[in-house]
């Protein structure tokens, strides 16, 4: 039998279960579901191994073609040679010596280029007058070769260090001033006159339309000649340096100390790789107002 309480002031009587409304329970909460991380996990293993996949079969035919008898191991070495050259060369510190001769030329000339050649190309790109001044020099210049005039900056400026920053500032110039030329003169034109309806000063429109929209394409050329950098410097090291990776591996092979060439060799691309790396996360950052390809 149900129990019933007067409500007070009215005398009526009412049951508990009328007096308050009913709730309706709420189910328990869950933990969530931690299934997702294996599964990025494993993807990203999978992303990697198929990245890295010609890179691993590559180091096994460089292994296996001289151990074969495919190629004259004299010239090729198995890798597991050029590997333990390079470890010792590492230990010896000659690795670390040469390389930091060879990066303190390539990053000063490279850093020379890009602060004369992005200003420049950007002068040219916009005003048309500068353009028309330099064009023709620029034609001249940039259809001959670094290290076709490598002999003139050795003859110049002796064989020290100013001649192998000066052919890399060279090298370096015009990658980064011909895409940034570009850059600035492919700017959308529909961009340009929705700034200037909007009465932008010549100053505000530059700095707020065209070097946001120039950046992808700058930055292409800033990579090219990152890698022209070294390239470059590692020919110029092979004439009269004294240290430095091109010394290393022409050192090496007047000696017949193959493996050490290739351990040279190995660590140029080695540093090339991770330079264009780091410079494609730079680019990412600038550029991280941009919205994706894929939405």
């Amino acid at each position: 039998m149900s129990t019933v309480t007067t409500e007070a002031g009215t005398g009526l009587a009412v049951r508990p279960e009328a007096a308050s409304p009913k709730t309706t329970a709420r189910p328990p909460v869950r933990p969530r579901r931690s299934w997702w991380a294996p599964r990025r996990l494993a993807y990203g293993l999978v992303r990697t191994g198929t990245r890295s996949a010609a890179v691993v079969a590559l180091l096994l035919l460089w292994e296996a073609a001289p151990r074969l008898g495919l190629v004259d191991r004299t010239f090729l070495p198995p890798f597991s040679e050029v590997a333990q050259a390079w470890w010792w060369l590492a230990a010896d510190g000659q690795l670390a010596d040469n390389a930091r001769a060879s990066l303190t030329r390539s990053l000063s000339g490279f850093g020379i280029a890009v602060a004369f050649a992005v200003p420049l190309g950007l002068l040219i790109g916009w005003y048309r007058p500068v353009a028309d001044l330099l064009g023709p020099l620029l034609e001249v210049f940039r259809n001959t070769a670094a290290l076709a005039l490598l002999p003139v900056f050795v003859l110049l400026l002796g064989i020290g260090e100013t001649s192998k920053i000066s052919i890399v500032v060279y090298a370096c110039t015009w990658p980064v001033l011909l895409s940034t030329i570009s850059a600035v003169r492919s700017v959308d034109p529909t961009l340009l006159r929705l700034a200037r309806s909007l009465d932008l000063p010549a100053i505000r429109l530059f700095q707020k339309v065209i070097l946001p929209a120039s950046v992808p394409a700058v930055f292409t050329g800033v990579r090219l000649a990152g890698a022209v950098s070294i390239l470059v410097l590692v020919a110029a090291e092979m004439i009269g340096a004294k240290a430095g990776l091109g010394y290393l591996i022409n050192a090496s092979q007047y000696n017949f100390a193959i493996p050490q060439m290739y351990a040279g060799i190995i660590t140029i691309s080695a540093i090339g790789v991770v330079f264009n790396q780091f410079l494609v996360a730079l680019e990412r950052r600038l550029s991280s107002w941009r919205v994706p390809a894929n939405g």
